[in-house]
């Protein structure tokens, strides 16, 4: 089955940066849009990033001009760069497999303080 394994989160202050990943098995990866999604305590989950299988990216407008998603098909694996980070980039991030995503990874934590 799908399997999704995100690393790369931590403790960063503000304007700091961070490299997420994502290490995906059992698909064909390079055939699957990927997505990066965080959720805040006490609010929903919200779409960050999406990376279409031809490389086409969307963010989120909160995020644009500070993040980038990229992917590396040899590896099966999903990056998001996070720059100039603010504490209300803090959240649980996850990434999913699809433009609609029906696999999730079990979550990496960022928190950035001010």
């Amino acid at each position: 089955q799908v399997q999704l394994v995100e690393s790369g989160g931590g403790l960063v202050q503000a304007g700091g940066s961070l490299r997420l990943s994502c290490a995906a098995s059992g698909m064909i990866f390079s055939s699957n849009a990927m997505g990066w999604y965080r959720q805040a305590p006490g609010k929903q989950r919200e779409l960050v990033a999406r990376i279409t299988r031809g490389g086409s990216t969307n963010y989120a407008d909160s995020v644009k001009g500070r993040f980038t998603i990229s992917r590396d098909n040899a590896e099966n694996t999903v990056y998001l760069q996070m720059k100039s980070l603010k504490p209300e980039d803090t959240a649980v991030y996850y990434c999913a497999v699809g433009l609609v995503p029906r696999s999730w990874g079990q979550g990496t934590q960022v928190t950035v303080s001010s």
